[in-house]
């Protein structure tokens, strides 16, 4: 296995070891470290100054970065180059709008997003307040940036998120399913939240008929936040 080359590697059998995609096991070269994953810019700089083992560790279905391992002088070098770049003012000044184009872009989608949800929920006019108070405890819950629910993805229309997002949100806070014992059983989870989700879905329906309902009963009433007091 030449040096030279830039693998992709999981982690391997023993400490300090990896498994390549065809089942070798190999250790680092000497004279090589790891750089930890979390920094991209400090990262691209390294893979661009030559090569890499990219480490990634698959946990279900999901890809996980255990970080790079390079020559440790590279790492040492780009460390210096990035540490430097981030002194300058001008590159504080692109820091600073970046982060504030991104708060607008965050504004006007948790507003773009609560939207959805209200269109979702269509309640009766006699329940527009609690529809209100509804919205915004989804939104508050599935729209922060890197809360890794289904409002963050853009897969899917902003009009599927909402409704998955409402749905999420009742089976954790109107149902007992965060305290079920469900079997370790292939399908049974998407089962369980598949009975769930109907009957979450009905709970909605006599909100957008306008049914009576009993606030002190009703599990959807019971888990909205309190009308906050005017001050």
């Amino acid at each position: 296995m030449s040096e030279a080359e830039s693998l992709i590697v999981a982690p391997g059998p023993r400490p300090g070891t990896f498994r390549l995609p065809d089942g070798r096991i190999l250790a680092p070269p000497a004279g090589w470290s790891l750089l930890p994953p979390g920094d991209a810019a400090l990262t691209r700089k390294v893979k661009a100054a030559g090569p890499t083992w990219t480490v990634q560790e698959k946990r279900g279905r999901k890809l996980f970065s255990r970080g790079v391992w390079a020559p440790e002088a590279h790492i040492t070098a780009a460390q210096a180059e990035v540490e430097a770049t981030r002194q300058t003012d001008a590159w504080q000044r692109r820091q600073e709008q970046s982060a504030a184009r991104r708060e607008r872009v965050q504004g006007v989608y948790v507003e773009d997003f609560n939207r959805a949800v209200l269109d979702f929920l269509a309640f009766h006019p006699r329940y527009v307040a609690l529809a209100v108070r509804f919205a915004e405890a989804v939104t508050a819950h599935a729209t922060p940036v890197g809360s890794g629910t289904v409002a963050r993805t853009e897969r899917i229309p902003i009009e599927e998120r909402a409704e998955a997002a409402v749905i999420a949100w009742m089976r954790h806070q109107t149902t007992a399913y965060d305290n079920l014992a469900i079997p370790r059983v292939k399908g049974k989870r998407r089962e369980v939240r598949a009975m769930l989700a109907q009957q979450s879905r009905r709970l909605l329906e006599r909100y957008r008929q306008g049914d009576p309902t009993d606030a002190d009963t009703c599990p959807l009433q019971r888990a909205l936040p309190p009308r906050a007091t005017p001050a």
